[in-house]
């Protein structure tokens, strides 16, 4: 992991704990979507979230599972975004 796409890791983290406190129980590698931790709703806060804190734009081509299926997913997506 980069030092870029660790940096996102833990802001992603922080905002996800704090915002979803059950993520706290899980790892970077857990899945979040269909396990009750992350929805459709929720995608939306991140994606809020990822544009605002990294200056990306998120395109609803972006919106798909693999990019949000984990912490790790998430953060690898928004380095390649910015």
């Amino acid at each position: 992991m980069h030092v870029e796409e660790k940096i996102t890791e833990t802001k992603l983290r922080r905002f996800l704990e704090e915002t979803f406190p059950l993520v706290k129980t899980v790892s970077n590698d857990s899945l979040l979507l269909g396990t009750g931790l992350l929805d459709s709703l929720g995608v939306l806060e991140v994606v809020g979230f990822v544009e605002r804190e990294f200056q990306i734009t998120v395109l609803d081509e972006d919106l798909s599972p693999e990019n949000f299926r984990t912490i790790n997913s998430i953060a690898a997506f928004v380095t390649r975004k910015a």
